[in-house]
């Protein structure tokens, strides 16, 4: 019985050890993002950002890298934290920045792929308003 433990842990680590990666950094736990949101300010920026209107900040570049992977598989990469955040910042475009929304799922969804793909997440957003 130990063996078999013993073997089983071995594997678990050495699967870990094998996919490096398999979540985004976690460096964007820590961020406040309804500080953001709350700042039109800090919201803009990173907007202007995503859709190449204006500069990025460090965090802003590595979003912009990461939105069409995340967009793509769902969010699967995302750690608990992230996939919360996410939810955060969707429904306040949705529900309270509609023109931000607009303009973000014009550049990452100009087929509206996603849109229908999340479809039931959508509504499920705009009825928590």
């Amino acid at each position: 019985m130990k063996s078999i433990v013993l073997v089983g842990l071995t594997l678990l680590v050495a699967v870990s050890w094998a996919h490096p990666g398999t979540t985004y950094t976690d460096k964007w736990d820590h961020i406040n993002v309804n500080e953001i949101l709350e700042s039109q300010r800090l919201l803009r920026g990173y907007v202007d950002c995503l859709l190449d209107k204006g500069r990025c900040t460090p965090d802003g570049k590595a979003l912009k890298e990461t939105l069409p992977d995340a967009l793509e598989n769902n969010c699967s990469k995302c750690t608990p934290k992230q996939k919360t955040a996410s939810d955060t910042v969707i429904r306040h475009l949705v529900n309270k920045q509609p023109d931000y929304w607009k303009e973000l799922a014009a550049k990452y969804d100009p087929d509206n792929k996603y849109q229908d793909k999340y479809k039931d997440k959508l509504d499920e957003v705009k009825s928590k308003n």
